[in-house]
């Protein structure tokens, strides 16, 4: 499951150079996103505005691949109606609900090596099954880049009274994650810090092509407009750990699913739960880089850090 928050599964197909991560909520979950980048590549996104009917999905897909990517959700679909998962439309066929978003990382290892839709399905079988977990350089995050370093998938969780929030984080931003005077985490100090002289001597990738995208879960009975709201919030956590973040050529997106039975939350638990989403979002993408490996030419945080 994504950080112990219960009936919100997470399975990874890792490929090496690229891969596929998906959030799978089998009995279905209220959902939000809020795209801050100006270069998104998304699927199902409009669906998901407080304004619109549908509110509840049943799978969130985060892909490398660029736009190719995007065709991972047909394979989650496809799992999912297997199993009987989806909206109810017209006698026993039900449609799987199954927004998503990808990450740009084509110039890592093999640009025409892509996930497809059948790669979304394994890693449907695997959340469902509970086979994958973890962090770094697996699911969609094996070929994500953070500035000149490795990126990853990253994952963190909060107590929020008898609540709980967590992130799941694809950390491939165009900025950087790691303070080039201090050699440490803009999100997160306390980490150790990296060899200043080697860091400022690494060569990031030619493009500037890139993207952050990630799921915020929790189990609080937020509203679809509440929810939107730890979308919207939880980008305070990324522009924390990123700089600069949301810029015109990364994706930036973040979505938030919520198990809860969506009758709202108090004020006052809504600023706590706001402030969990933008600290979970940070700390997963410092985990996402804290534990990403080198390959494909690109050098890790591991490597660098100071004894």
């Amino acid at each position: 499951m994504l950080c112990d928050v219960p009936g919100i599964l997470l399975g990874h197909q890792s490929l090496g150079d690229t891969g596929v991560s998906v959030v799978v909520v089998p009995e279905s979950a209220i959902g939000a996103v809020d795209v801050r980048g100006g270069g998104p590549g998304t699927r199902e996104t409009d669906l998901l505005e407080p304004h619109n009917t549908v509110e509840r999905v049943h799978a969130v897909v985060l892909s490398g691949g660029s736009a190719f990517g995007l065709a991972t959700a047909d394979g989650v679909m496809k799992a999912l109606e297997e199993r009987g998962i989806g909206f109810p439309v017209v006698g026993d066929i039900r449609v799987p609900i199954v927004p998503g978003a990808v990450i740009f990382d084509l110039l890592v290892g093999d640009a025409k090596h892509r996930p497809t839709a059948d790669d979304g399905y394994a890693a449907t079988v695997a959340a469902l099954e509970g086979t994958e977990s973890g962090s770094g350089s697996i699911g969609a995050g094996c070929g994500a880049t953070a500035g000149v370093l490795r990126g990853g998938f990253g994952q963190a969780s909060r107590k929020v009274g008898n609540y709980t929030v967590a992130a799941g984080v694809v950390a491939n931003p165009v900025g950087a994650v790691i303070d080039k005077e201090t050699g440490r985490f803009w999100g997160d100090p306390a980490v150790g810090g990296v060899d200043k002289a080697r860091f400022a001597a690494l060569k990031g990738l030619e493009t500037k092509l890139n993207t952050t995208i990630g799921v915020i879960a929790t189990d609080a009975p937020v509203t679809k407009a509440q929810a939107k709201r730890l979308a919207m919030t939880g980008h305070d956590g990324l522009a924390r750990a990123i700089r600069p973040a949301h810029s015109p050529l990364d994706g930036d997106t973040l979505f938030a699913l919520s198990i809860g039975d969506g009758s709202g939350v108090s004020l006052e638990e809504m600023i706590q739960l706001s402030t969990a989403a933008a600290d979970v979002v940070c700390a997963a993408i410092v985990d996402a880089v804290v534990h990403a490996t080198s390959g494909y030419g690109l050098s890790c945080y591991q490597e660098l850090v100071l004894a």
